[in-house]
Order: C-alpha cells, then sequence, then structure tokens
C-alpha cells in the first residue's frame, strides 16, 4: 500500500501532508485510516507545540474518491469501515480524520492551496486556523453526489460560519475561492504561500508555554460547548494548573530577563 500520509518533525512542529499527490489527495479508505493515525501520533508526541496539516502536489484534497470508496464498499471487504464506531472518541472512522485534529491537544493550522472539495475541506475545517490561497477552490461537495457531509462537519463547520452560510454552502454544493471563503469566515487567513505562513504561525505558538497553549486550546474548545458556568470554572481550573509551574516561570523569567523562553515538555 502506498503511503497516504507524511510526517515531520522539527523544532517541535509537526508537518502533516497527504501523499496522494498523483489523484489530487483524494480521500479513499487506506487516506481517513492514515489522517487518523498520523492525528493520534501527533496527539501523543508531548515534545510538539503545533502542527502544521496541507496536501503534497496541487492540491489540500479532492474529497472523496468516490469511485475507490464505491467499489470497496460493493466488495463487501472484511476490516474497519468508515462507519465504524471508535471506543476513544465520539467520531467514527470517517469523522475522526477530520475530528481528530480537534482532539490533538496542540493547535492544528491547515494551510490550503488548489482545491478542497468535500471530506476534504471537512478536514481542513478540523484544524484551528487555515491558510487559504486566493485561488483555492473551497467546497462542501456533497449534495453533488447526493449526499450530506458527515465527517464532522456538524461539529466544525458551526464554530466558524453562521446557520445561514453553513446551509447555503451545504445546499448548493458552491464553489467559493479563497478569497470569498475568508469573507464567509471559512478561512482565517487568506495567504500567497498558505505553507509558508502556516509555518511561520506555528513557530510563534512554538515560542510560548507548551502548558499554557495546550491548556488554552482546552479551554477554548470546551467553554464552546458548554454554560457559562462551565466555562468560567474552567478558566479557574485550568489557571490553577499552570500557575506556579515551571513553564509559567519560566515565561514571567524569560520576559523580565529579555530572553528567548527555555521551555519543558509538558508533563
Amino acid at each position: 500500500m502506498e503511503e497516504r500520509v507524511r510526517i515531520e518533525k522539527k523544532d517541535g512542529i509537526a508537518e502533516v501532508r497527504m501523499a496522494r499527490a498523483d489523484k489530487l489527495n483524494a480521500m479513499d479508505l487506506p487516506m481517513f485510516a492514515a489522517l487518523v493515525e498520523a492525528g493520534l501520533e501527533c496527539g501523543a508526541d508531548r515534545s510538539l507545540r503545533a502542527v502544521v496539516l496541507s496536501g503534497e502536489g496541487r492540491a489540500f484534497s479532492a474529497g472523496l474518491d468516490v469511485q475507490a470508496v464505491m467499489s470497496s464498499l460493493g466488495e463487501r471487504r472484511k476490516g474497519p469501515r468508515l462507519s465504524d464506531p471508535s471506543d476513544e472518541s465520539p467520531a467514527n472512522a470517517a469523522q475522526r480524520a477530520a475530528w481528530i485534529w480537534q482532539e490533538v491537544p496542540v493547535p492544528v493550522i491547515a494551510a490550503v492551496h488548489g482545491v478542497a472539495y468535500g471530506a476534504g475541506l471537512q478536514v481542513a475545517l478540523g484544524a484551528d486556523i487555515r491558510f487559504v490561497a486566493p485561488d483555492a477552490k473551497l467546497s462542501i461537495r456533497e449534495t453533488h453526489w447526493g449526499l450530506v457531509p458527515d465527517v464532522a462537519l456538524t461539529q466544525t463547520l458551526r464554530n466558524v460560519v453562521g446557520l445561514d452560510v453553513a446551509k447555503e454552502l451545504t445546499f448548493t454544493a458552491r464553489v467559493v475561492s479563497g478569497t470569498e471563503a475568508k469573507e464567509l469566515r471559512l478561512a482565517t487567513h487568506v495567504s500567497d504561500d498558505p505553507r509558508r505562513d502556516a509555518l511561520a504561525l506555528a513557530r510563534e505558538i512554538a515560542g510560548r508555554s507548551p502548558d499554557a497553549v495546550r491548556a488554552a486550546k482546552k479551554l477554548l474548545n470546551t467553554a464552546l460547548l458548554g454554560s457559562v458556568a462551565d466555562g468560567l470554572r474552567l478558566e479557574a481550573e485550568l489557571q490553577g494548573t499552570l500557575i506556579g509551574r515551571p513553564n509559567q516561570l519560566e515565561a514571567v523569567k524569560a520576559n523580565l530577563e529579555r530572553r528567548e523562553p527555555r521551555f519543558r515538555d509538558p508533563e
């Protein structure tokens, strides 16, 4: 089986790249599985400070490889299926290819170029931040194939665009440019070189206390779905796990001494 995802780690940053360039990184069953495995690897690495997610070749991802997936369904193949639930996550095998990037405890930044259609766009929406090329083409493509989006879109899209926009894009399968995606808030930033700028932001994040950054992602993700009381309680709880600890003290000391901090990997 050809490698579907490549991971390179350097200076606390993991570059995760979909590696099916000849198929515009279209997602077959091995690609879904490889993305989950990559997310699990990144999530378990305590030395990581940030992840940059991208696609090799001419595109981020053309979305579901309909022919390959439908063919595999017709064969009644044995082994894992996209609809299989997980004991470790509320997401099934297909959904987790996107949702895993929310489960990863460090910030995940998607760098999108070329096309990001259907499942491919949903993977990008699983990231915390998105840099998108102005001429990129994005589409919630599933109604084009007589389907509904089912790669965790219900849990990601609602957090980045208004419900009316989400409905319009889903109902029509309309293709939008990277520039329009920024206007609609599908994209965080428009960039002529998304990978370069995503890596630059990853390096900036890597310079902060890893304990604080991990706690901040957990805080914001949890508070988004909970009550006011839950959010306020979690703020206090997480602050208590940070204040006075080695990395927090190092952040203060480095600022006072006007030098680069020397943080420890999270415990």
